[in-house]
């Protein structure tokens, strides 16, 4: 892990630490700053991972930063120039819009360096939302987190092109292999989601959000209940995070097709590395692009086969026809929002035997390794501060 300066103290700021890959990249990029004998703080409204953050040593600090009103963003902006001065910040890292904006205020204001990581494609539909956006390619270092993400900045925010570093998002390796993952922890998980023995899993985890297209895996499985003779189980991993409306959507969706026992909503899931140790499938279901698709390089690290919508940067993570040979395919790729396509993909993943899954599952790991670890996510990340905070 690279070397920080001598009394570095690094800001990250966030709207909160509930689930995500932003909230799991910040926990992960604040360990790494105290392992390289860094200080590492987190701003945020709070969440379900303020323990596990504090546990790798970081302070957490709970500020609104969560809202967007305009109000509040000014009032954040004072209190992160406080906090900044009272713990000596050397350098911020915002990693979402609206407390970026206070972040850049309160940055330019101590005069410290300033990055962001642009973590999502961003919905910009006008001007106004395209300036709202805009504070994401602000930073003295801008973070991309996959190629796709970098040139979807230097087509929206030119000035920034620079100043983009691509930094592809990491999981921890080690904890995803399921030889570390004890019998006890998998059945244990089971048991909660009441999934009787027999039945091939298919875990989809994503929040629940209708642009991460559960609605088109529940389709899937209504054309698999009476040509699949497995029967599979979809295991439906996600927090609602207040949607209730859409809960309820999939809700009656899974009753209108009978599927009260083939589909599982179990809601946030702490333990991935023991549902994917479950799974005979991972699927991405999404219908708009994902700015990097850690679920599906999770997948591939727990040696689970993934099936993904071919959108994004999903090319970057899952190798596949027509980009690549047969033979080195690491999952399957299918046109987004088509549940005919997924529901066919799910039936070739099923058939497959046992050397054709060990071979894939292989090449899938190596690939992950080369690419996706957490120490490498890391070093980078530090590598960025380091360069920023060298005396001029």
């Amino acid at each position: 892990m690279a070397a920080l300066p001598p009394a570095t103290t690094i800001l990250q700021v966030i709207p909160d630490l509930n689930s995500g890959g932003a909230e799991r990249t910040t926990v992960d990029v604040a360990r790494a700053i105290t392992d390289a004998g860094g200080v590492a703080v987190v701003a945020s409204q709070g969440g379900q991972m303020v323990a596990e953050l504090e546990a790798v040593g970081a302070e957490h600090i709970t500020l609104p930063l969560k809202s967007k009103n305009p109000v509040t963003l000014w009032k954040n902006r004072g209190s992160l120039i406080e906090l900044i001065a009272r713990r000596k910040v050397t350098l911020v890292h915002a990693r979402s819009r609206a407390p970026a904006w206070s972040a850049l205020m309160a940055a330019r204001h101590a005069k410290v360096p300033f990055v962001t990581t642009y973590h999502g494609t961003y919905n910009q539909k006008n001007a106004l939302k395209g300036l709202y956006n805009s504070v994401m390619a602000r930073g003295d270092q801008v973070i991309a987190n996959s190629h796709f993400i970098a040139r979807l900045i230097r087509e929206r925010h030119p000035f920034a092109a620079q100043r983009i570093t691509v930094i592809q998002r990491g999981s921890d390796l080690k904890a995803l292999d399921p030889d570390n993952v004890s019998r006890l922890r998998q059945q244990a998980l089971k048991d909660s989601w009441g999934i009787p023995n027999g039945h091939p899993i298919i875990l989809n985890m994503a929040r629940l959000t209708a642009w991460k297209g559960q609605k088109v895996l529940i389709e899937a499985m209504a054309l698999l209940k009476d040509t699949c003779t497995s029967s599979p189980i979809a295991i439906l991993a996600g927090d609602a995070q207040g949607r209730e409306g859409y809960l309820a959507d999939l809700k009656a969706l899974i009753a209108d097709h009978g599927l009260q026992h083939a589909v599982r909503l179990v809601g946030h899931c702490s333990d991935v590395p023991a549902a994917l140790a479950l799974s005979d499938i991972s699927v991405v279901a999404s219908v708009e692009p994902e700015a990097f698709g850690r679920a599906a390089v999770e997948a591939q690290a727990a040696r689970v086969p993934v099936i993904v919508s071919d959108l994004g940067a999903v090319p970057e993570t899952v190798l596949a026809p027509p980009d690549t040979d047969e033979q080195e395919r690491t999952g399957w790729r299918v046109p987004p929002g088509e549940p005919e396509a997924l529901a066919d993909a799910i039936r070739r993943v099923l058939a497959l035997d046992l050397d054709a899954q060990k071979k894939l599952k292989d090449r899938a790991l190596a690939h992950v390794r080369q690419n996706f670890s957490v120490n490498v996510m890391c070093a980078r990340t530090l590598d960025v501060y380091a360069r920023l905070l060298q005396p001029a």
